[in-house]
């Protein structure tokens, strides 16, 4: 959207209050940015696009720090392009979350006495469609109140019918190219929630244990072998015991048969290189429907798979008398049972991990089942090939490059079923009557296929991350490639994410975007870490340390929490919540208003058309200029690097030291003069400046800087489409920097000895500058009046050949030399120990540059310009010390 309806604005201070008010500008200027369609993509047909796609949040609660932090850093790419003039689509969604929020909701039938099953299916989504709903409403207030910039009028859901439309596309050209299979294989299982798990939804712990040493023994009565086991339960589903093939201690044994204890049942010994001879015993027993590891080498040894246990935690028919009890129960009676055979020989305390279902904490057992899988390798490959020939997907910081890499290359085939009912349904089905199955794309199509109608669906629904690995390009209307959201904003420029997800999510995204399109789904990559409480720890309910976004910016506004989270962030590195960070940005915020309410105070009648910064400009407003423009080309550059942190630093010292400390204080001489034409100079810089700053900042803090720009001499409807400033090198004034350094430096050396020996600034007092050159003392006598006011001198005088008073404080700056007369107030023995301390500290200052210089690899490595400065250094500070050395002697003489 390009700038409509250009107006003038003009304003009085009394049009803002002396405080900022965050509650009541943020919800006045959320609804202006929605009624003026602001955020809408496709306005700017001409413009070059730029995209991210949110990545979607789970329906299964409120947002918590971490989304604040991953919403926030796409919040100022996205605002920083949109000002840049880029046709900027950001666009949001949120994601079913599968067993995430099917428990959610099963835990709250519970507590009415009432399950899943009682409802049956259909009623049951109906419920879980009504937990959606209020929960997407949750999060879009929550994005409303922290003031992210989203198209709403794009946004998606992951059971939408168009992206349900291609996850069936999806599923059916895997199918159909051999890449989606039907098989028994070892996953995860939660026995509370009854379904397989991924990966990322275990949660290993630490827990106390035990280690349980077993005698098999040899069915021919010679002896036994030892084992240990941490889940005796299973043994009853041992269909051998391993050795290593080289291990000396069992090649006689390999091939003979040994007594499975409790079951009678006759297990061989095998050899497999799987087994470490040096750990423990040697020997492993092998349970293939039981353990992951067990399973390979059961399929290598063409094992029995015997599965003791059901769906729930059970014992089956398969444990014999054990059927019936629960898995830990069974344990007790088991172990009872060994001791009493005497096979049981050992019991040991062990520590070990254990996995947990994170959404029902119980623990997961690893069980054989018949699962639908993505055979992993083909996909893997291609995107291991476009990643190593440098067409992938640049990762920042490009260390998790390494981690994309890893997974994927050691990736294994990926169960995609899920025994749940809230998803998208496996698009497969059986005719039971024949035996015959088939995969779709919806049931006319399979009765087609197989010329009946008497089919059946499969019941199983889709891992939650089979649709969030086509987010990228479903969201844009994908499988329609001519849809022309498709055509004009995929690929996609960022994706901004945790680094704990890349192997579930980021991964997925890649080689699906790639199979499917042909193109990376994002360009950049951008990982931040976890936001953790102050003490380092990771937030958790357990912990009760998390902190909710709402109750920052209820107590501090949203633009300080957007600020602290996103300026202390560096890439790939996780940051600590500390409240006193968002308080300090709370005063950054405050100190932009009353600086900004400051200069509309002085601003009154001046409109648009008013602002001249061309022409007579003081020494202080081109330095403000230049140092704007300065600030305007780094900030730019930092953004499109991704370092929102030292972005936060330069824009914090730019405004807080730069502009309000020195500018503004230098700019009340003009304003509050007799000279008209320097007034209205000093008040073009100062609204051109301020409204520049605004303009920077907005991306970091919105709400602040759309609410003191309205106030401004402006043009546009609003400082979401105002032109992002860019630098300009008729804003270079590398003069005025150096006569701003050299009487900021007078004004603080003066200040920082009036502090010394108690003479409050009220005082006046007299100061005599000596230049060291011609050009020195020009700047200075240039620019007297601001060392007059400043420094509140009664007698200034600056010359080069200046006579030293007996009685005086003394400074050197970088270009002059400074004396206080102060006879009376000082005492000299104190003033030459003062000296003596500051040339001890310059004397150590040049012994470091020396040292540093002297070091060949320093000076072989570094570059020139940096070996340059570290000379001028040296030489300033040896300059220094040199008069304040003389000082010292003249005082003693």
């Amino acid at each position: 959207m390009s700038d409509q309806n250009h107006q003038s604005t003009q304003s009085t201070s009394a049009d803002m209050p002396t405080t900022y008010d965050p509650k009541a500008a943020e919800q006045k200027w959320y609804r202006y940015w929605m009624k003026g369609g602001f955020f809408k993509a496709g306005q700017r047909p001409d413009a070059e696009p730029y995209t991210i796609v949110i990545p979607p949040p789970n329906v299964t609660g409120m947002l918590h720090m971490g989304h604040a932090l991953d919403f926030t850093l796409q919040d100022i790419l996205i605002r920083t392009k949109r000002m840049q003039g880029y046709d900027a689509l950001w666009l949001p969604g949120s994601d079913h979350a599968g067993i995430a929020t099917q428990t959610k909701v099963e835990q709250k039938l519970r507590e009415q006495g009432v399950t899943r099953y009682d409802l049956g299916r259909e009623a049951f989504l109906e419920k879980v469609w009504e937990w959606k709903e209020l929960y997407a409403n949750t999060i879009h207030e929550q994005w409303e109140k922290m003031g992210f910039s989203l198209d709403y009028s794009r946004e998606r859901f992951t059971l939408d019918e168009g992206l349900s439309e291609a996850v069936r596309e999806v599923f059916v050209k895997l199918y159909e190219k051999g890449l989606i299979y039907r098989g028994k294989y070892i996953i995860n299982w939660d026995p509370a929630a009854r379904t397989a798990l991924s990966d990322i939804e275990v949660e290993y712990k630490e827990v106390n244990g035990h280690l349980y040493h077993l005698q098999y023994p040899l069915k021919d009565g010679s002896g036994s072998i030892t084992v240990a086991t941490t889940r005796p339960e299973t043994m009853l589903g041992d269909t051998a015991v391993a050795v290593h093939p080289k291990d000396e201690r069992y090649q006689d044994l390999v091939g003979k048969m040994l007594v499975l204890p409790l079951t009678g049942r006759e297990i061989p010994i095998i050899a497999d290189d799987y087994v470490e001879k040096e750990f423990g015993s040697g020997a492993v027993k092998i349970t293939p429907a039981h353990d992951p590891n067990d399973f390979e080498v059961g399929l290598r040894h063409n094992l029995p798979q015997i599965t003791v246990m059901d769906e729930s935690g059970t014992m089956n028919e398969e444990a014999g008398k054990y059927q019936g009890l629960d898995r830990s129960e069974c344990r007790k009676q088991i172990v009872k049972d060994l001791q009493e055979q005497g096979v049981l020989i050992k019991i040991e305390d062990h520590v070990h991990q254990v996995g947990h279902s994170e959404r029902t904490g119980a623990v997961v057992e690893p069980y054989l089942s018949t699962q639908w899988f993505v055979k992993m390798q083909p996909l893997a490959e291609t995107a291991i090939d476009a990643q190593k020939s440098g067409n992938g997907v640049k990762f920042v910081p490009d260390r998790f490059e390494r981690t994309y890499l890893h997974w994927i290359e050691n990736v294994r085939d990926w169960c995609i079923s899920r025994q749940l009912w809230w998803g998208h349904r496996i698009p497969a089905w059986y005719c039971d009557a024949t035996g015959e199955m088939v995969v779709a794309r919806n049931e006319e199509e399979a009765r087609a296929k197989l010329g009946r109608d008497d089919l059946r669906q499969d019941e199983d629904v889709l891992d939650t991350w089979f649709s969030s690995a086509l987010w990228p390009f479903s969201t844009l209307g994908w499988p329609n490639e001519n849809a022309e959201d498709f055509k004009r904003y995929f690929p996609t420029n960022v994706l901004v994410t945790g680094y704990d997800i890349i192997p579930f999510w980021v991964s997925r995204m890649i080689f699906t975007g790639l199979e499917f399109t042909q193109q990376i789904p994002f360009k950049d990559a951008l990982i931040h870490g976890l936001i953790r409480d102050s003490e380092g720890r990771k937030m958790s309910k357990s912990l009760g340390n998390g902190v909710d976004p709402l109750e920052v910016i209820d107590k501090y506004g949203a633009d300080a929490m957007r600020y602290m989270v996103s300026t202390s962030s560096t890439p790939g590195q996780d940051l600590r919540f500390h409240w006193e960070r968002v308080e300090q940005a709370r005063n950054f915020a405050n100190k932009i208003w009353n600086a900004s309410r400051f200069a509309l105070m002085n601003l009154e009648g001046v409109t648009i058309e008013d602002i001249d910064i061309t022409g007579d400009l003081t020494t202080a407003d081109r330095w403000i200029l230049h140092r704007m423009n300065e600030t305007a080309r780094e900030i730019t550059r930092l953004i499109d690097a991704y370092e929102f942190g030292e972005t936060g630093r330069q824009l914090y010292n730019f405004i807080w030291d730069d502009l309000c400390d020195w500018y503004i204080e230098f700019a009340k001489l003009s304003l509050y003069g007799e000279d008209t034409a320097a007034k209205k100079k000093t008040q073009s810089v100062l609204a051109y400046v301020l409204d520049r700053t605004l303009r920077m900042i907005h991306p970091f803090m919105p709400f602040i800087s759309e609410e003191i720009w309205q106030h401004l001499p402006h043009s546009g409807d609003t400082i979401t489409l105002a032109e992002w400033p860019k630098y300009d090198p008729v804003f270079e004034a590398p003069q005025a920097v150096k006569e701003m350094g050299l009487l900021m430096d007078i004004i603080r050396a003066v200040r920082n000895i009036r502090a010394e020996v108690n003479v409050p600034m009220s005082k006046k007092i007299d100061l005599l500058v000596k230049p060291v050159s011609a050009e020195e003392l020009r700047i200075v006598e240039n620019n007297a009046h601001y060392i007059r006011r400043f420094c509140n001198t009664s007698d200034f005088g600056a010359s080069l050949d200046t006579a030293v008073p007996d009685k005086a404080m003394t400074a050197v700056v970088s270009g002059a030399e400074l004396y206080l007369p102060l006879a009376g107030l000082i005492d000299i023995s104190q003033e030459i120990a003062r000296l003596e301390k500051e040339a001890e500290h310059l004397n150590k200052e040049v012994e470091r540059v020396e040292k540093k210089l002297a070091n060949e690899g320093f000076v072989s490595k570094a570059p020139a310009k940096v070996i340059e400065e570290e000379r001028a250094k040296m030489a300033d500070y040896s300059s220094k010390r040199d008069i304040v050395l003389a000082r010292i002697h003249e005082l003693k003489g």
